[in-house]
């Protein structure tokens, strides 16, 4: 007893002895524990209805010097991501915690896996577990309410609006031009004065112009070459449209000389001084033109009236005319009309052409004349690519993509062999009516949850299937391929030749195929389009910068 006594005493003289090494040791381990970050979740609910949301809370521990990144996106597939509400930081003494709840939804039902999340700290990752979520669909009364099949897919037509809208544009852009047509052409515009006077009679067309020339300011300038020049210029005129003597292209000796055959023959009754009279001031006139000669200002008013009185007496000479020659003046005058408006007719096109060969010209140069071409004309991949654009996603696994229709699912009968390693296929697709455009999306989940995907034989029965279309010559590359989140994939992509739809004409065209995939599950997209489509390639380039997928089944 007394020998116990003493290895206990001892004992616990060396406890003592070792007592501040133990308590430092607990102090470091509780420390370091009390360092380390700590991450827990949970859910408000395992079981909802389709449509409704379970609230997600992720709940973070850590000191104020640790940086924290949580889950972005649509990270928490097959779950869709409602909201991320903003993160909830509560601070006691050198400690934070941090809280965060997602608003998660499924619109299918079913049991559905929530993924564990990667929650980084300080550049380390740490990673919640995952859940179960059951989604129920909605109880149906089957007593009062009746059950239908499943209706079958149908196509919808498009919308007209588009179609209107062109119609109406035309409609507008023919009014402009019918509007100008009729004000340049069609409309009686108020005669200027200078188009009043031309269309006078001869005979007082020459008076008035006479009148003119008296008030003018020729002789008070000085300038006697102006006031001869425009004074036998209305009377020549005058003779050759009234008394149809050629008067404007003759001489003053022939001039008079055809005055006196006509006096002579009967056609013209003039007296001799009255010619005697009018070849003196065509000499005069003759003389300021051509010898610089300069009669005075009492002459020159002299022969203007002398001219006035010619006229008078040439017009009172005539003989009246008769019906023929009275309709011969008429249809001469109508067809001065015509021609006058048909010259206006002209104009009118001619200005209009002109208008639409500067404005296409200066849209060929700006844009491009193919490209003018096609959205005058119109063109398929054209109208896609500016057309308005839809993100979605597609299948499960999803594949998310930004495409400019809204792909279709398409129906796929599996053969009785690819059963065995295919538990389900989802396949969605668009193909362009006009040309060679064509888009689709397949997941694929496989029986064996641990299976890799086999990517080469997926290619080869790609490039099969192009094969059982008739496409030939075809080349084949291959590339990795990452999507913008970093999701890593294969990129087959080449050229061919490809036969027409609905024809048997071979036309050269490009494809490209992306390939994703993971353990137990597989994705691919693949697209195919004309070579020398340049909207078509356009159109490509966007989709493939858009692709992201699931790499988690």
């Amino acid at each position: 007893m007394m020998y116990n006594t003493c290895i206990i005493k001892k004992g616990i003289s060396n406890l003592r002895r070792s007592m501040p090494m133990f308590v430092f040791l607990l102090f470091i381990i509780q420390g370091f524990a009390q360092e380390r970050p700590t991450v827990s979740t949970e859910i408000d609910t395992t079981y909802i209805k389709i449509g409704e949301q379970v609230h997600w809370t992720v709940t973070v521990d850590i000191d104020t010097t640790s940086t924290v990144i949580f889950p972005e996106g649509q990270t928490f597939s097959p779950l869709e991501t409602v909201e991320a509400f903003a993160t909830d930081t509560t601070r006691k003494k050198d400690r934070l915690t941090l809280q965060k709840i997602y608003a998660l939804t499924q619109f299918d039902s079913g049991a559905y896996k929530l993924p564990s999340q990667r929650i980084e700290i300080n550049g380390m990752g740490f990673m919640t577990d995952s859940m179960l979520i059951n989604v129920a669909t909605i109880p149906v009364d089957t007593l009062n309410q009746k059950m239908y099949d499943i209706k079958p897919l149908i196509n919808v037509e498009k919308s007209n609006i588009e179609f209107w809208k062109y119609i109406l544009i035309g409609i507008l852009v023919l009014l402009v031009f019918g509007a100008l047509f009729y004000w340049l052409v069609l409309r009686k515009k108020p005669l200027t004065e200078e188009e009043k006077v031309a269309l006078l009679p001869p005979y007082d067309r020459a008076l008035l112009e006479l009148k003119r020339l008296e008030n003018s300011k020729y002789l008070i300038q000085d300038e006697y070459k102006q006031y001869y020049s425009e004074l036998t210029s209305i009377v020549r005129s005058y003779l050759e449209e009234d008394a149809h003597v050629s008067a404007l292209e003759s001489t003053t000796g022939q001039l008079i000389e055809k005055l006196e055959l006509l006096k002579d023959a009967g056609e013209l009754k003039l007296d001799d001084d009255t010619i005697k009279q009018f070849q003196q001031i065509l000499q005069t006139a003759d003389l300021v033109k051509f010898a610089k000669n300069k009669p005075s200002t009492l002459v020159a008013e002299q022969d203007r009236k002398l001219v006035e009185q010619i006229v008078v007496k040439t017009h009172d000479a005539l003989p009246e005319p008769t019906e023929d020659e009275l309709l011969e003046q008429a249809e001469y005058q109508e067809e001065l009309e015509r021609k006058a408006k048909k010259k206006k007719i002209m104009v009118a096109i001619v200005s209009v052409v002109a208008i639409i060969l500067i404005g296409t010209t200066i849209a060929g140069v700006k844009y491009g004349f193919g490209y003018l071409k096609d959205s005058v004309f119109g063109h398929p991949t054209k109208e896609l690519l500016e057309g308005e654009w839809v993100r979605s996603n597609y299948g499960f696994p999803p594949v998310q993509l930004e495409t400019p229709q809204v792909l279709v699912r398409q129906e796929v009968k599996l053969p009785p062999e690819a059963k065995a390693a295919i538990a389900d296929i989802q396949a969605f697709g668009y193909t362009s009516p006009i040309g060679l455009f064509s888009l689709g999306t397949t997941s694929i989940t496989l029986n064996q949850q641990d299976a890799e995907p086999d990517f080469e034989k997926t290619i080869e029965q790609i490039l099969s299937n192009f094969e059982g279309q008739g496409a030939k010559n075809i080349i084949t590359k291959q590339e990795e391929f990452s999507t913008i989140s970093g999701v890593k994939g294969v990129k087959v992509y080449g050229s061919g030749e490809f036969l027409i739809p609905n024809s048997k004409e071979l036309i050269d065209g490009k494809y490209t195929v992306l390939l994703f995939g993971g353990k137990g599950f597989q994705q691919y997209v693949i697209l195919t389009w004309l070579e020398d489509d340049t909207y078509a390639q356009e159109i490509v380039d966007r989709i493939l910068a858009s692709v992201e997928v699931k790499t988690e089944s």
